[in-house]
């Protein structure tokens, strides 16, 4: 599918974005970004992949980074161009609204991938021959977008959903306890030289800050008692020799052998000691699957009930956040999400629905596949809605291959 994305940046795209955005927003944003991604921790390193756009887009202000930009970073320009031009469109007050959305992106823990993703899902539907409407700008409808394409009208509702919320560990607790333990662990293994691999079972998770601090005290009376394992009610620890095939040749390696043995749910952790040779491995999985896809049939059914009118059918536009290239491979792979999906559009909540489209930061960007899917997102038709088997809506509802 062509898109407005693969034209060359232009540097006067960035400056109008950031204009868009208000000068002193976006240079708080990007101050506060580089205070939290420069600590040499995880949570350092998650902010920063949690944060891609942003960085991309304050990197590619220099000239030099942007004439060497690459296909998903001219995407991203191209993106925050569709955003100026948007702006431009619409009256005062539609555009005030557009501009507290992305002061909302730029706070906290907020992003702007809920930005680009509308922005995205009305490129998709432009190019598949639909006039879009900003309606939920515009007009203030609940859903976001109003398409229409010879005679037939759908609302499209976009949502934003992060995997944290199906994770039994969540991946910023995981990084606050290996933030937590690691100078412990540089310790530790300065007094006890060897390779090392902690394995813990967490029946319940780990999903508050309250078992973060209980874990951390856990691993750490088991290296000062130099036991072996820690059983308990919420979590079973236990210290064994790290034996790798080719793991004593090179630290670097480990991190996609570790991950090949564990499994993409794994929550993995390498501590090395250069000097030495010495290594320490922690690897957490929690007690249940994830349940990433059951995570977004919830927000389906809360987007339909409270986002839709029912006066035309409605489409579903879901983008997965925080989301690996692993983890969303698997979900399309094992069929988890298309099942979920499917079990959703026979409950009541679904009755509005006609289709529900699923895509990651793998399309968005423009990844090919295996890691992006093949049509730019999975779509799913709801075949007992009544415009199920519309030919003009066919284009934006008809399942992918």
């Amino acid at each position: 599918m062509s898109s407005s994305a693969d034209h060359r940046p232009d540097p006067a795209d960035l400056a109008r974005f950031r204009a868009l955005c208000g000068a002193r927003r976006w240079t708080s944003r990007l101050t506060e970004l580089g205070r939290r991604t420069a600590a040499p921790s995880l949570a350092g390193r998650a902010a920063q992949q949690r944060h891609a756009l942003e960085l991309v887009l304050a990197r590619l202000a220099e000239t030099p980074s942007l004439e060497r930009a690459t296909p998903a970073e001219q995407r991203i320009v191209a993106f925050a161009r569709q955003a100026v031009r948007l702006s431009a469109a619409l009256p005062p007050e539609p555009r005030k609204r557009l501009r507290d959305r992305i002061e909302a992106g730029l706070s906290g823990e907020a992003t702007l991938m809920p930005l680009f993703h509308l922005l995205r899902t009305a490129e998709r539907h432009r190019a598949m021959g639909f006039t879009v409407a900003f309606t939920g700008l515009a007009e203030e409808t609940p859903w976001d977008l109003t398409i229409s394409r010879d005679g037939a009208t759908a609302e499209v509702a976009c949502e934003t959903v992060s995997a944290e919320e199906g994770r039994q560990v969540h991946r910023g607790d995981w990084c606050a306890l290996v933030d937590r333990v690691n100078p412990e662990l540089q310790t530790w293994l300065a007094a006890h030289p060897g390779r090392y691999l902690l394995k813990m079972t967490l029946p319940e998770g780990m999903v508050s800050d309250d078992q973060v601090a209980e874990l951390h005290r856990r691993i750490s009376g088991l290296l000062a008692e130099q036991k072996r394992q820690d059983a308990g009610a919420d979590a079973v620890l236990k210290l064994d020799p790290l034996v790798l095939a080719g793991a004593q040749v090179a630290v670097r390696g480990l991190p996609a052998q570790l991950r090949a043995q564990f499994g993409e749910e794994a929550h993995l952790a390498v501590t090395s000691a250069p000097d030495s040779g010495s290594v320490f491995v922690m690897a957490a999985r929690a007690g249940r699957e994830n349940a990433i896809a059951t995570a977004a049939t919830r927000r389906m059914a809360a987007a339909a009930e409270q986002r839709l009118s029912g006066a035309h059918p409605g489409i579903l536009s879901v983008f997965l956040d925080d989301l690996d290239r692993g983890e969303w491979r698997g979900l399309r792979e094992r069929m988890e999400l298309e099942g979920a999906t499917r079990r959703w559009m026979t409950e009541a909540t679904a009755r509005r629905v006609v289709a529900v489209t699923c895509a990651s930061r793998m399309e968005l960007f423009g990844m090919a596949p295996p890691d992006a899917a093949a049509e730019g997102e999975l779509r799913f038709r709801n075949p007992s809605h009544p415009a199920s088997k519309s030919a003009a809506l066919a284009p934006a509802i008809l399942s992918s291959n």
